[in-house]
């Protein structure tokens, strides 16, 4: 698809592997579409939507990117690094508890030390002012085009019609090492995907009906519950076929918001204890804010009596590593730690 400008920022193809243990362990017929490979700092999903996303912004003469997130996005991460790599100026507007909302208090750890080596502009914002983050990006945007610069706004997660076409591109990926006789060639009934902002999910759906890669998509929410999902992933599959009017109606899309833990970025000690067996089992290292949760969804879903049993998944590593290692003392206890 050669719709977009889109710049060569991922290192592609990411592998397409059959985890072999932990498919025997769990009895799960499992593939794992490897995009915590995606790149080195800034691997993971979100690489994929900026190929598109910083396309349009050089297109544009843009000299500054504005994006927003939790205080340890990994979009945000993403963004700052390959910001640097075209030496663009990245603004992060990222979510924070601290009341001072002082940016050089936040800690220096995971995502926001990468944001910090990349020279990305830190300024935090409250719970509150983030449920408003676009008019927020949109003032933001405003007071740098007084300033004489060419800023560019990009979406929470990169989540947009735009952002969307990654995941459809990633897609036509797959059908290609399906097509290279990976996994017999055929393809899955389901791809497993956690579900942060919407966009991997709505451009893995609309890929999968492209190319013809599985007839449903499971997005696993991370935070917020299944309608608020719904609507969004719809939203955004509207742009991106608007952008490209040849692409399909997306193959199903079904959110599970069953598995999101006590809140977002907040894991629960069984997805712990199963993101510590999955490296042990595999050697694929998990997250605690994403693909923990998105893995633990899988493992209920595909289990004797789930709606995936007997069923050939794809599960989708959109990557995560910085946001773990931010956790590391919350392992204490699925280590064998404690005491």
């Amino acid at each position: 698809m050669t719709l977009r400008k889109r710049l060569p920022l991922a290192h592609l193809p990411t592998p397409l592997q059959r985890p072999r243990r932990l498919a025997v362990a769990t009895g799960i017929d499992l593939w794992v579409k490897r995009d915590d490979m995606t790149g080195g700092a800034e691997a993971g999903n979100k690489i994929r939507k900026l190929e598109f996303l910083l396309g349009a912004a050089l297109s544009l003469e843009s000299d500054t990117v504005i994006t927003c997130g939790g205080l340890q996005s990994n979009h945000a991460r993403a963004t700052a690094l390959a910001a640097a790599s075209l030496g663009l100026r990245a603004v992060l507007f990222l979510r924070s508890n601290d009341p001072s909302l002082d940016p050089t208090r936040a800690p220096l750890e995971g995502n926001v030390l990468i944001d910090r080596l990349a020279g990305a502009e830190i300024r935090l914002i409250s719970p509150e002012q983030y449920r408003d983050r676009e008019r927020i990006l949109d003032a933001a945007a405003e007071e740098l085009r007084r300033e004489g610069h060419k800023p560019y706004v990009i979406p929470e997660g990169g989540s947009n019609g735009l952002g969307a076409l990654g995941y459809v591109e990633a897609m036509g990926e797959v059908r290609r090492q399906l097509d290279l006789g990976l996994g017999g060639g055929k393809a899955f009934d389901a791809i497993v995907v956690a579900c942060g902002s919407g966009g991997t999910a709505a451009g893995a759906a609309l890929g999968a009906a492209l190319y013809g890669v599985a007839s449903e998509v499971v997005a696993v929410a991370v935070c917020d519950d299944a309608p608020t999902f719904q609507a969004r992933i719809e939203g955004i599959v509207r742009e991106a076929r608007a952008l490209d009017p040849r692409l399909p109606e997306p193959t199903r899309v079904t959110v599970d918001d069953a598995h999101k833990g006590p809140a977002y970025a907040v894991s629960t000690p069984e997805q712990r204890r199963l993101i510590t067996s999955v490296a042990g089992l595999s050697g694929m290292v998990l997250d605690p804010v994403y693909t923990g949760k998105a893995f633990s969804a899988l493992m209920d879903l595909a289990g004797a009596k789930g709606p995936l049993a007997g069923k050939r998944i794809l599960f989708v590593h959109t990557g995560g590593l910085p946001g773990l290692l931010a956790q590391g003392a919350t392992f204490q206890d699925a280590l064998g730690l404690d005491g």
